[in-house]
């Protein structure tokens, strides 16, 4: 097996010189994605410590250093005198893709796993079908036009290829974006968050005296519960000692709690909590289902305050994993569901919406985004009733424009897992959506202004014909025709000039 890509560089030998690794590092004016997600994700702090193994023009540490964060970094070519040190997270970024030597890739996943205390994050390029570029084969990857070494990976490969190296499962953040826990608590209070709805407490009802004498304390007391859906831990909050010596318990603080307040918004808040652990347990079977054991803590007392016990729990989670492979169960749920714009092969969801969907629903995308992660920039999701497909669409101008256009969209079959890219950027002519209330839930704040525009639109006959104002040609030819255009989300009588 040759020798690590970092060892190679402190022997004083070079790559071979028929590829430039150098080349393939970039200039950025912003924070890499595989930064990005873990940023987002919650999985750096304000107390961690992170090293960027093979950081290039060095971008990541210097951002990441002015947001006060402790990072450093280093690379063989741009920063080779940098020590390579252990941290809480370490990135390596779009660094396996650019090693042509096998043995040398696999040395140097390697050895950024033994850096790593908590958590590595590997990115590597992927391939995905319908980019159209014909690409020169070198290797198990391709030579650029600048002479550099690229291995594309298909998603999947990639997570097998870490998961064969390292003897860990990889977690999907994004395509290409992986992360691989050495916790493996952290890693199932993760994978738990990603569909732990956040919830506010419910407004007071009623007047009583005790609890407003007391509001300083039971507010807080109240965001403990409605976060976790039940009664806290002495540990989970901090100020239970003295609400029990206020109240003589917390079950009692609670019973005041709910006369102020009403008992019906708390029922709902305990069902979406337990709703989102039938959905975290449905998924994890995916996986190797971890024993009751190596959970954390809290999902554990989770676990036997709504369930009893994690046999009863992974019962149930079972049952909901199976009726999603079933197209029937999951064109019944799409048809009833309470959010989302259904069409005769699929129901459209803005991702505002997607944990207004039932659980089945819920299990269903997220098998997509099990194998997929976060797909950036989408906005809307496709659930196809009948083909087991999810689409992942991304309109840059949602919010902003009256009748957006689609700029991507990626489609995944989650019975065949391939995976297929439709890319709109260039075109003259894209898709354009229409009465884009339905996509959101009632309550999201734009609804009402949405709704106004599409009651106007529909008043004067302009969405009559589906057919042929699903573009943006189709759209514009329409309002010309019908001697209108648009002021913002406000149909106007006049032509555009």
């Amino acid at each position: 097996m040759a020798p690590p890509w970092r060892w190679l560089i402190l022997q004083g030998m070079e790559a071979p010189p028929s590829i430039p690794r150098h080349r393939t590092a970039i200039h950025r004016g912003d924070l890499s994605r595989p930064v990005k997600c873990t940023l987002g994700d919650g999985l750096i702090d304000a107390v961690s410590t992170v090293f960027d193994y093979g950081c290039g023009h060095g971008e990541d540490v210097e951002l990441l250093t002015a947001q006060g964060l402790v990072c450093a970094g280093w690379d063989p070519v741009f920063s080779p005198d940098r020590s390579v040190q252990e941290a809480d997270v370490v990135n390596l970024g779009y660094v396996i893709n650019v090693i042509e030597d096998p043995g040398e890739r696999s040395a140097t996943l390697r050895e950024a796993w033994g850096l790593a205390r908590k958590l590595l994050v590997v990115a590597a390029q992927v391939e995905v079908a319908g980019r159209g570029q014909a690409r020169v084969e070198f290797g198990d990857g391709i030579l650029t036009r600048l002479g550099t070494f690229q291995k594309f990976y298909g998603q999947g490969e990639l997570k097998e290829y870490l998961e064969e190296q390292l003897g860990i499962e990889a977690i999907p953040a994004a395509l290409g974006v992986f992360y691989l826990f050495k916790d493996e608590a952290l890693r199932q209070q993760f994978l738990a968050n990603r569909y732990h709805r956040r919830a506010a407490a419910p407004r007071q009802r009623l007047s009583e005296r005790r609890f407003e004498e007391n509001r300083e304390l039971l507010d807080p007391f109240m965001a403990a519960l409605a976060a976790l859906g039940r009664l806290p831990d002495l540990e989970e909050f901090q100020q239970a000692a003295e609400v029990i010596s206020r109240f003589g318990s917390l079950k009692r603080a609670f019973a005041l709690v709910r006369r102020v307040t009403g008992a019906d918004s708390w029922e709902t808040l305990r069902r979406h909590r337990t709703e989102d652990l039938l959905v975290y347990l449905a998924l994890a079977r995916f996986r190797k289902r971890p024993p009751i054991g190596q959970l954390p803590r809290g999902l554990r007392r989770d676990i036997r305050a709504f369930f009893s016990t994690y046999t009863a729990a992974c019962r149930q989670a079972d049952e909901l994993l199976f009726r999603a492979g079933d197209a029937a169960a999951i064109d019944a749920a799409c048809q009833r569901s309470p959010v989302g714009k259904l069409l005769p092969n699929a129901l459209y969801v803005h991702k505002s919406a997607l944990d207004s969907l039932e659980p089945l629903l819920r299990v269903y995308e997220g098998c997509g985004r099990a194998f997929l992660g976060e797909v950036e920039g989408a906005n809307l999701v496709k659930l196809h009733r009948f083909s087991g497909k999810i689409s992942y669409l991304i309109y840059p101008d949602f919010d902003s424009d009256p009748h957006p256009a689609l700029l991507r969209c990626v489609k995944l079959s989650l019975r065949t897992r391939q995976l297929e890219c439709y890319d709109y950027a260039q075109s003259a002519n894209p898709p354009v959506l229409h009465r884009k209330e339905t996509f959101l839930h009632p309550e999201h704040p734009l609804h009402a202004k949405f709704a106004r525009l599409t009651e106007q639109e529909e008043r004067h006959g302009l969405l009559d014909d589906a057919a042929t104002i699903g573009t943006r040609a189709g759209w514009q030819a329409r309002l010309r025709q019908a001697g209108f255009t648009l002021r913002g989300h406000r149909l106007v009588r006049g032509t555009s000039s």
